[in-house]
């Protein structure tokens, strides 16, 4: 299921355990229990054992909101957005207005993100160099002592 699908739109088939829904969504029966106490999540329908018994439309809910929630969604915009899917079509704008803020915020996140990288990768680049010449960061040559452990960094005992 993609995060753009409509989970109101899954048909019916049989119910899912938590195990099930867990599976699906990459998350734990005690994160999925945590969801629904808090309102992430709407009640869900027990059986006659007391067991959750998740329908695909719910599931497919719940898989969404996981995806959501990967994105680094806070909890509080979960739990608004899933009370707006609970009042219909009537809250599509609401809802989506949720949605275009959080991907301002991941595109915000992500410009930051590229920015470290591309520090790391110059930092690095500037490591390699001097490994690859044989020099300390002051320009001197380095000890063959030295030029061994930079050559194997696991032997020193300082990376793992």
């Amino acid at each position: 299921m993609t995060i753009e699908a409509c989970p109101e739109a899954v048909p019916p088939t049989a119910p899912l355990g938590i195990a099930d829904v867990a599976e699906m969504s990459g998350l734990t029966p005690e994160t999925l229990r945590w969801w629904e106490r808090e309102g992430l999540v709407p009640p869900v329908t027990r059986g006659s054992d007391r067991r959750r018994r998740y329908s695909e439309r719910e599931a497919a809910f719940v898989v969404m909101l996981a995806k959501l929630r990967s994105t680094g969604m806070p909890t509080e915009d979960m739990r608004e957005f899933s009370r707006l899917v609970a009042g219909g079509a009537a809250t599509h704008g609401r809802r989506l207005a949720i949605l275009e803020l959080h991907r301002q915020r991941i595109r915000a996140r992500q410009a930051v993100l590229t920015a470290g990288l591309a520090a790391l990768d110059e930092k690095a680049g500037h490591y390699r160099k001097l490994i690859e010449a044989g020099l300390d960061c002051d320009g001197a040559p380095v000890s063959p002592e030295v030029a061994f452990l930079q050559a194997h960094p696991t032997t020193n005992g300082s990376a793992s």
